[in-house]
């Protein structure tokens, strides 16, 4: 079987690119320890309210015992809930949200901070906010006629600055 020159050119030449794609892959899940979500966590968003970590009343900061924090939220047409918190610098912060409504987006500028919030599920998203600071909290999904109202502000604080509390809330 003879194969023409110029076709196995090709032949490597798509073989290489594929080699490529691959390793660009394997490289970012590998040494930039970047993953596609690992667990899918499901929530009923017309319940969000009525009880469970997604109740208003359960909504905030919550300091960690091994000095991390966590950070419960809600997105719903059009803002985030609460929509003020205060965290600490240089320290890992967890964001856990759920959409009541429509697909929402969730993008912090000038961090590493962003992920979908899609109804039905709990986003989870951890990252460390290096120096003290107030950084917008927006959604880059088009959730409808409010979107560009659909915003919350973090405010970070110096760590030993930074009160924990059993669960610090901001205002609605």
């Amino acid at each position: 079987m003879h194969i023409n020159p110029l076709e196995k050119k090709w032949l490597f030449a798509s073989l290489a690119l594929v080699a490529v794609f691959l390793g660009s892959i394997f490289y970012t899940a590998f040494e930039r320890n970047i993953h596609p979500p690992s667990h899918v966590e499901t929530v009923d968003s017309a319940k969000l309210h009525l009880g469970g970590e997604f109740a208003e009343d359960k909504l905030g900061v919550v300091g960690q015992a091994d000095g991390s924090v966590r950070v419960t939220l809600v997105a719903g047409r059009y803002g985030f809930y609460p929509r003020q918190m205060s965290v600490p610098a240089g320290r890992p912060v967890t964001f856990r949200i759920a959409s009541m409504d429509v697909l929402h987006g969730v993008h912090v500028p000038m961090t590493n901070m962003g992920t979908m919030v899609v109804p039905g599920y709990v986003a989870q998203v951890t990252t460390v906010f290096p120096k003290p600071g107030e950084y917008p909290m927006l959604c880059n999904e088009y959730c409808g006629m409010g979107h560009d109202h659909m915003w919350s502000r973090i405010t970070v604080v110096a760590a030993d600055q930074w009160q924990p509390t059993a669960t610090t809330k901001g205002s609605n």
